[in-house]
């Protein structure tokens, strides 16, 4: 059995990572897995790129921008939407990529920025190979925007979108959803994955996806290089008080709207102001940051910008207190996946596919949607908590649920169903 992955990149955000664990933990497995990717950043050899030359450098380079800057210019309701959602217009035909070709199924990751068009996928669909699509947002069944908000427009068709400024019943989200319309129809041996339970209960209300199977399947994690390190071994090396009380968060963006920063900088104030014993208390922050003022936080603050490294990271989750997440829309976050195989707690919002890995009170806790109030006494209960039962709690629940074995068991299954079929 031949299966090749397809994803914009191979690194450099959640989803990237995620496919390329998947391609990991798939080889451990002795499947024969390649990726066909856009951008290659990785020195892996069986990652295929279409743009290893200039000609394709630059093609994949005016793709992003023949999509983006117009949606960007004339399009998005403001500046904070400009890639929260994506028209699908521009890409490049890889249906004869030997990636693809060669492929026993297809399995499709996260392809937008330009790399294949509603077209393209069309071409892949009409290769009759059977295609198995993961979901990393909702994208695959709106109109366009990749998380929707309150919106439901998907349940019944698209079109009066939010995010844009010229929002009307034929908008180009209305558009998007009739070609989507159009390329699932053709789709006939297709099975669509998503990361959470909530994405598949979503998935499931949408017009879009009535009749096609859909099964939640999380991301794998390796649980050798995410797991425990020494604390103040960690601690020294990155110049952390070996006392203080260190409160981490991150993301790739940490100003991307959805991780909702601001509802932290909220509860830091509300700890800071109605709690006890905070003095010892510092933030550490890691990503991508142009514009957050980071005294905005009442509490010391070190910044350690992007990490790209694994082993860096799991340092960092090792010696944490407690790992922060007040995203607000999130599927299944690698970040805090990989906080828990560290042993370290996790605080974050009720919401998304983040009750599938932060059990309340348990190996962590699941604020009120919203409530930087709750979000503070979350804090407070993890800093005040049985520290070593948390801990092992958190570790036991990666090693039960979200191993490279047990993730690249349940996609194996899958496969070899569709092939049978």
């Amino acid at each position: 059995m031949k299966v090749t992955l397809i994803n914009t990149s191979d690194a450099g955000g959640g989803a990237p990572a995620a496919c390329m664990r998947l391609l990991k933990a798939l080889q451990l497995k002795q499947v024969d897995v390649a990726m066909q990717v856009q951008d290659k950043k990785t020195a892996e050899p069986c990652v295929n790129s279409i743009s290893n030359s200039r000609i394709g450098k630059l093609r994949s380079k005016f793709n992003f921008l023949y999509e983006r800057l117009p949606f960007i210019w004339f399009k998005a309701k403001d500046r904070s939407l400009r890639f929260a959602f994506s028209t699908a217009d521009a890409g490049t035909d890889i249906s004869n990529e030997a990636a693809i070709t060669n492929a026993d199924v297809l399995h499709l990751h996260w392809t937008n920025g330009g790399y294949l068009s509603i077209d393209n996928l069309k071409q892949l669909i009409a290769t009759g190979k059977p295609i198995v699509w993961t979901l990393h947002d909702m994208w695959a069944f709106t109109g366009g925007c990749h998380y929707s908000g309150d919106c439901d427009h998907f349940t019944n068709h698209c079109g009066n979108c939010w995010m844009l400024c010229d929002a009307g019943d034929k908008d180009i989200s209305y558009e998007g959803w009739v070609r989507k319309t159009d390329l699932l129809a053709s789709a006939k041996n297709i099975t669509f994955i998503t990361c959470s339970h909530w994405l598949a209960d979503v998935a499931l209300t949408s017009s879009l996806l009535k009749g096609h199977r859909v099964e939640a399947i999380p991301n794998p994690i390796d649980v050798e290089i995410f797991s425990a390190k020494d604390k103040n071994i960690a601690r020294s090396r990155w110049n952390i008080n070996p006392n203080a009380k260190i409160i981490l968060f991150g993301a790739a963006n940490i100003m991307d709207r959805r991780k909702g920063i601001s509802y932290l900088v909220d509860a830091l104030n509300d700890l800071k102001t109605n709690y006890p014993d905070t003095e010892d208390i510092e933030i550490l922050i890691f990503g991508k940051n142009k514009a957050f003022d980071v005294g905005t936080l009442p509490f010391k603050v070190h910044e350690v910008g992007i990490i790209t490294s694994q082993d860096d990271m799991a340092q960092l989750y090792s010696l944490a207190d407690l790992y922060v997440s007040p995203a607000i829309e999130d599927n299944l976050p690698n970040t805090i996946m990989e906080a828990l195989a560290c042993a370290t707690p996790v605080v974050a919002f009720n919401t998304g596919g983040i009750p599938d890995m932060v059990e309340h009170q348990q190996n962590g806790y699941l604020a009120q949607f919203k409530s930087a109030t709750d979000f503070a006494k979350g804090i407070n209960y993890v800093l005040n908590a049985d520290k070593e039962l948390l801990a092992a709690n958190a570790r036991n629940k990666v090693l039960n649920t979200f191993t490279n074995s047990i993730v690249s068991g349940q996609y194996i299954k899958v496969y070899q169903s569709m092939l049978n079929k």
